[in-house]
């Protein structure tokens, strides 16, 4: 049984789910599950309705314009484009609800059957929530697609779910008229203006085979030619979200409208006093279920929401004008979410600067920060009192001035968070950061650690709209009878369990369970405890167990979750070969790490890539990972025995990492075979 210890209050609760074999367990704070926000919120059509009626005219979507562009190009031949960009132009709620209705209008004038699909191919912006937010007004289903998806990908997912009109932002029509001739049902381009842009002669002849509108004049028909609304029921099918696809082809996840608004009724629940007196910060790829989420939850907090980017997140950010501000220095939000790959490196940009500054600025900062850290551990609620303001002052008021100063609350997901970037946000930022856990398949909603929480390394306990289950897994060695915690595969039921996957019917029956109570269960395949107070931990990944040589198990996630923490490592994926007793890594170093030590080492080199090669700098990296290995508790075996150091980081654009920067494990494999293959040798 569940029983939270003094420091660790309840916040999950054992439940009996009609004879069931696994462990469930329920948010300790709803007797029942949390299906909608308010009575009558049921599906999104009516939930944007609602929520702009009541915040008229409040503002709602902030976009910044480009006022001035300049393009440099570095010795190497690399281009790279710099801006300056304007304050925030608002739109209200209503004028918001206004656009997307007349863009809904447009979109049927245009010749858009209500029962075809219209697929989003985008970078966030505010005309792609716009556009969400039209087509659930006339009841079309929406794919939304990762704007740095390849095209083989791309054509399956169009293909597939044989959209008829296609939105996309400027920036892919080339790579739409390239493929063109492979998408076999599209009638209707629909394409976001840009600053600056212009759609030339030859590549409108290239699209020829479309009919091609701009959004404002999809907007501008559906001002002169309004329709009435159409409003979908919760059981509608409101988004096919197509993932970025860790293996092989994505898979497009079904998902209601009683989905969505169910996670977002629940998060609601939990960040404290959420509303209209806060800002939002988005900048994550809206066709990942973590904003799409996030964004939901903002339209029915009544929060406002402006637009940035990861390249103009901050001052110093790639893509902003030395001078200039970034999105967050304008912006000045108080809510944000990030995956932790980016926070990892605000952490390391913020050491780095510290480290740079040395002499009495760095004793002043460490000083502060072991304080901060030790009042934290005590109790997130300590008093600090005179002490905290005087630290504030001079050591932590500049660094949250990287995001705007005014941070109040932040939530990470999409993979899991490490306890010193956790605790870095803590202490610097002065906020409570959600550590939230959750599936496409999930709609986001699985659990969300609680504010008031002050522990690392959890994820919460379950969201009140759904039960988390735990189910004995024999062959990995977890038991829901493990003591002192029970653990096993994570099992999400309830309302956000989406549909499924489309097309996909074996797929589907292989990971989603109805029960004989009709409950929906989506089978995670990863692998948890639950904590005495109802907390889940992740503690491993049943695809990724390997079986070495010797018969010792493996878990790939596992080790990289551990290693990842080591200050030298950008990314990591751990290798194991079944045919040896022991693992091998691929590691991306931190540039900046890497060469400081060389410096100070002495170490000669003539670029990054020469670095990476020598033989110090190898040696250098793997002791760092064996040390930082025996703090995490690994055994020898998951200790990589040999490693690889390589130069050039993985991105979407890459192919080596999803949206979310997750591993594509088997194209890292292909990738670099040859590297693996001689790690081996």
């Amino acid at each position: 049984m569940l029983s939270g210890s003094k420091k660790h209050r309840q916040r999950g609760v054992q439940v009996d789910v009609g004879g069931d074999p696994g462990f469930t367990v329920r948010s300790a704070r709803f007797p029942s599950l949390v299906e909608v926000p308010w009575e009558g919120g049921t599906n999104l059509a009516v939930v944007f309705e609602q929520s702009c009626q009541k915040h008229a005219s409040n503002p709602f979507l902030g976009t910044r314009n480009v006022i001035k562009k300049e393009t440099t190009t570095s010795a190497d031949g690399r281009t790279f484009e710099k801006l300056q960009m304007s304050d925030y132009k608002w739109l209200t709620f209503t004028e918001t609800f206004q656009h997307a209705s007349d863009f809904a209008s447009g979109l049927i004038k245009l010749g858009h059957d209500k029962s075809d699909r219209a697929a989003i191919f985008a970078e966030t912006r505010a005309e792609w929530f716009i556009s969400l937010q039209g087509c659930f007004r006339q009841s079309i289903t929406v794919v939304t697609i990762y704007a740095s998806l390849g095209e083989e990908a791309l054509v399956h997912s169009l293909n597939e779910t044989e959209v008829s009109t296609l939105i996309c932002d400027f920036k892919q029509l080339k790579k739409l008229a390239a493929i063109s001739a492979q998408l076999h049902s599209v009638k209707s381009l629909v394409y976001m203006e840009e600053d600056g842009a212009e759609l030339t002669s030859d590549l409108l002849e290239k699209l020829s085979r479309w009919k091609v509108s701009s959004f404002s004049e999809v907007r501008r028909l559906g001002m002169e030619n309004a329709v009435d609304a159409r409003i979908p029921q919760s059981s509608d099918i409101a988004v096919i979200m197509y993932t970025s696809g860790s293996t092989g082809l994505p898979k497009g996840v079904m998902m209601t409208h009683g989905n969505i608004v169910a996670t977002a009724a629940a998060v609601l629940t939990i960040i404290p006093g959420i509303g209209n007196k806060d800002v939002y910060l988005a900048y994550l790829p809206l066709a990942h279920v973590l904003e799409l989420a996030a964004e939901t939850v903002m339209l029915a907090a009544g929060t406002a929401v402006g637009y940035g980017s990861a390249l103009t997140l901050t001052d110093s950010s790639n893509k902003i004008m030395k001078g200039s501000q970034g999105d967050a220095t304008v912006l000045q939000p108080t809510l944000m979410a990030a995956v932790p790959a980016i926070l990892d490196r605000v952490r390391e940009a913020v050491f780095k600067k510290v480290a740079e500054k040395g002499g009495l600025a760095k004793k002043l900062f460490d000083i502060a920060y072991r304080r901060r850290l030790a009042a934290i551990e005590g109790s997130w609620f300590g008093a600090w009192g005179l002490e905290k303001l005087f630290w504030d002052l001079i050591v932590f008021k500049k660094i949250r001035s990287v995001l705007g100063g005014n941070i109040r609350f932040m939530l990470s997901g999409g993979a899991p968070l490490s306890r010193d970037t956790q605790r870095f946000i803590n202490v610097c930022f002065g906020a409570p950061i959600g550590q939230g856990y959750g599936l496409t398949e999930t709609c986001a909603g699985a659990t969300f650690s609680e504010w008031d929480d002050p522990s690392v390394g959890r994820v919460g306990p379950p969201l009140p709209c759904c039960f988390i289950k735990l189910v004995s897994w024999e062959e990995g060695g977890y038991t829901v009878s493990d003591k002192p915690m029970p653990r096993g595969e994570i099992v999400i039921g309830g309302p956000s369990v989406t549909q499924g996957y489309y097309k996909n019917e074996a797929k589907t029956d292989e990971v989603y369970k109805v029960d004989d109570r009709g409950m929906r269960w989506f089978y995670t395949g990863d692998v948890g405890q639950f904590h005495p107070d109802g907390c889940l931990e992740i503690i491993d990944r049943k695809k990724d167990i390997v079986k070495l040589q010797h018969g010792e198990y493996v878990s790939l996630g596992k080790v990289e979750a551990v290693l990842a923490s080591c200050q030298y490592v950008e990314s990591i994926m751990v290798h194991a070969d079944p045919f040896h007793n022991y693992c091998v890594a691929l590691v991306v170093p931190s540039h900046a790490v890497l060469e400081k030590w060389a410096q100070s080492s002495g170490v000669q080199y003539k670029d990054f890539a020469d670095l990476c090669d020598k033989k110090e700098a190898v040696e250098e990296v793997q002791k760092a990972l064996a040390k930082e290995g025996k703090v995490g508790r690994l055994d020898k075996f998951e200790i990589p025995a040999k490693i690889k150091l390589l130069p050039d980081p993985w991105t979407p654009e890459s192919g080596l990492v999803t949206a979310a920067l997750k591993l594509k494990r088997e194209n890292l494999r292909s990738t670099f075979k040859a590297d693996l293959q001689q790690l081996y040798t």
